[in-house]
């Protein structure tokens, strides 16, 4: 008789190594000392789910399906397993069919009969499917842990939950979260390949009503995780009967489902089921597996709960950016305008935490007197609701002094002023004030769109790209003054912030633009330097050059994705294009005498003639040249008269007799006049009327019996909108009338 143990021939003959392997319910990886797959046995190429990937051409151990976030520890992995040591954890991989598991793995050297490692010997199985599960449970849960803790939105957040979940722990998974009263689904997903029929399981979006006695109505009311271990031995009401007939069909097996709790409030319900889809080992859960997913429940409602939170301070952050924007833009003749608005990316990836989307870039479009407009982008320093609050106090203030109709080197002075006045208060220890005016670059421009004529004033502000006829160049400034509120003290903000005008040819643009535009990282995977700023303005003119004969939409499309990288900081950009045609005008300048009134009407009557205004919007506009004239001519006689120097031919005149020249007191009288401009657009006239007078007109309320003083109340009452300005003579006084209705 043979003793215990000893073996025939021929079974010996079939305990070779390579047998042994062949039969291992494990998976076995030898590798060199540079990672190259040497061998791998038949249960690996199961369990990796490609048995073609050890065909490739120098297969390495990433080639096994490891995700590339995981890479690093791969690399790792390697290092500290060839200098001798031993590692054990686990891994996500995606398997040849494109769903996810987690592997838990174990490597140790392999060692020559020397003693050098020549190699790495990595044995793997699922984790969770073993008699270890205890063991595997920590390291599944960390795994876990860290997949949720890198979404930050909630459809994402549930989205990664299948996708761990299935096919690895169950066939099927449904994810509902209250909304109000309400039980929505939000996630169904199931194995490769199979999908409920329609009108069968409720699909995603559906309100979800679970029959009392349910156990899904169970788990929400008592809070606790519930499983069915086993349907065909326990019956519970269904929630339809083609549920039922469908649950009968694939044969489900067993259940779990847990309850989405956070912060004391329920936030929806986890379902996991099993069914005779797969072919598993075991198709049953059971109390391990109950509270394992439990534990799993904790984990998913706190990252729902935080991207909900997330959720609701991005709408928050979004919303208010909204409204501090312009809304619409208007529409304004002779110009065509584009913009676009990007808010930034939230921090958690810069290990800052979570912030807002909210920043302090703004553009604005404002309509000016007789059809001009300004045109401002700025940038505040920083993000967040600070910068966003900053900068909604600036556009406001700047639309309020771009009413006075001021030029561009005036309005950015005045709000240089009021940048210092917001900055909020701050003392130190000793009540000194150490308060710091936000900084802040802006640029602010008047266009008018009859004459072309571009003025404008830099405050620290990335000059404008100008495109004319494909060529993109930015725009020459020659006086770039300090940010606002940055500028020191004793020299005031006139000194600093200068006016330049250009003209735009015909269907020239601007782009105009804040640093988001530019500043950009470069992606983490591609590992390349950042771009310097010379390097960064010829690719952005490159781009914009090929787009420059397409819409201004199109060119605005074309400058947000022209430099590479991720954006790191919130974008603003405003595109124009002046018209490639000529606005209708005319201009004429009356002596201010009584008997000019009438010339005056008459000459706006033909030119509205001849523009196609309807009749009784001629007569309007008419009635209201006379009353803006007439005003003009009474206060002329009242109005100082610039002072000239007097130069007489021959010898010096006494005193009492230079005032006896024939002729001067006239020629005095005669320089006082006054100039009528019209314009057309497509749906408004504009007058204007300039005289040298510096007083500015305002409404007075006239008496009972007084002759005069009703003119600009009538001027008020009829016109859509007037106004009047300084001029570098006096005055410009202005209305409008739409000519399409009131």
């Amino acid at each position: 008789m043979k003793r215990w143990g000893d073996l025939s021939q021929d079974a010996a003959d079939h305990l070779t190594p390579e047998s042994v392997l062949d039969h291992a319910e494990m998976a076995v990886v030898v590798t060199d000392r540079f990672s190259n797959v040497l061998y791998w046995n038949p249960f690996a190429e199961r369990l990796f789910g490609s048995p073609d990937r050890p065909g490739a051409a120098d297969p390495t151990v990433l080639s096994l399906g490891i995700m590339e976030k995981d890479h690093p520890l791969a690399v790792e992995l390697a290092k500290h397993v060839l200098k001798g040591g031993v590692w054990e954890g686990t891994f996500d991989v995606v398997r040849g069919d494109g769903t996810i598991i987690y592997v838990r793995a174990q490597a140790v050297p392999l060692r020559h009969p020397s003693g050098s490692v020549t190699g790495i010997v990595i044995t793997a199985r699922e984790a969770m499917r073993s008699n270890e599960r205890e063991k595997d449970r920590f390291g599944l849960l960390e795994r876990i842990g860290e997949r949720l803790a890198g979404s930050l939105y909630v459809e994402e957040t549930l989205n990664r939950v299948a996708e761990m979940l299935v096919p690895q722990f169950a066939d099927h998974c449904f994810i509902e979260l209250s909304e109000g009263d309400r039980l929505v689904r939000k996630v169904s997903t199931h194995v490769k390949g199979w999908t409920p029929p329609p009108g069968t399981w409720r699909p995603i979006g559906s309100e979800i009503r679970y029959p009392a006695g349910h156990y899904a109505e169970i788990a929400l009311r008592r809070q606790e995780t519930i499983i069915v271990e086993d349907f065909a031995t326990m019956s519970y009401p269904s929630p339809s009967e083609e549920a039922t007939r469908l649950c009968s069909e694939i044969g489900m097996t067993s259940a779990i489902v847990a309850p989405l709790c956070a912060r004391g409030e329920t936030l929806g319900l986890m379902y996991l089921g099993m069914s005779n889809l797969t072919d598993r080992r075991s198709p049953h859960y059971d109390a391990f597996d109950r509270d394992f997913v439990g534990a799993i429940a904790t984990r998913v409602a706190i990252a729902v709960d935080n991207a909900l939170l997330f959720e609701e301070e991005r709408h928050t952050a979004e919303s208010f950016q909204k409204y501090l924007l312009p809304r619409e833009l208007p529409q304004l003749d002779g110009l065509e305008i584009a913009v676009r608005y990007y808010p930034a990316a939230p921090l958690a990836s810069h290990g800052q935490g979570i912030q807002t989307q909210v920043g302090g870039d703004w553009y604005d479009v404002i309509p000016l007197s007789a059809g001009r407009v300004g045109i401002v982008i700025g940038d505040v320093e920083g993000r967040g609701a600070k910068a966003a609050a900053v900068m909604g106090q600036l556009r406001a203030a700047l639309r309020a002094f771009a009413q006075d109709d001021k030029s561009p080197a005036d309005i950015l002075a005045r709000l240089n002023e009021w940048t210092r006045i917001i900055a909020a208060p701050e003392r130190d220890d000793y009540g000194t004030d150490v308060s710091t005016p936000p900084i802040v670059t802006c640029q602010y421009l008047v266009y008018d769109a009859w004459s072309r004529q571009l003025s404008f004033a830099n405050a620290g502000h990335s000059p404008p790209l100008l495109i004319v006829d494909g060529v993109v160049t930015e725009l020459d400034i020659s006086e770039v003054g300090q940010p606002l509120g940055v500028n020191a003290k004793g020299m005031h903000a006139d000194l600093v912030y200068k006016e330049e005008t250009r003209v735009l040819p015909p269907g020239a643009a601007l782009l105009l633009y804040t640093d988001g535009l530019v500043d950009r990282r470069p992606a983490r995977e591609s590992g390349e330097a950042p771009l310097s700023d010379e390097e960064t303005l010829r690719i952005l003119c490159e781009k914009v050059a090929k787009a420059s004969a397409e819409s201004v939409e199109r060119v605005a499309d074309a400058a947000t994705v022209a430099v590479p990288g991720e954006i790191d900081d919130d974008m603003a950009i405003l595109v124009i294009r002046s018209a490639g045609k000529e606005l209708k005008f005319e201009e004429r300048t009356f002596p201010a005498q009584p008997i000019m009134v009438g010339e005056a009407r008459r000459m706006a009557s033909e030119a509205f003639a001849s523009w196609d205004v309807p009749e009784d919007r001629v007569e309007l506009a008419c009635l209201l040249v006379s009353e803006v004239v007439t005003n003009v001519v009474l206060h002329a006689a009242s109005a100082s008269v610039p002072r000239r120097e007097l130069v007489l031919d021959g010898p010096p005149l006494p005193f009492d007799e230079s005032w006896d020249v024939p002729g001067l007191d006239n020629d005095i009288v005669n320089e006082k006049e006054f100039t009528l401009r019209l314009r057309r657009g497509e749906e408004s006239i504009w007058v204007e009327v300039f005289d040298q007078d510096l007083r500015l007109p305002r409404i007075r309320s006239a008496g009972e019996n007084d002759e005069g003083g009703r003119g600009l109340y009538l001027v008020d009452q009829l016109a859509r909108r007037w106004g009047s300005r300084p001029t570098k003579e006096g005055k410009a006084v202005w209305f409008e009338i739409p000519t399409k209705g009131r």
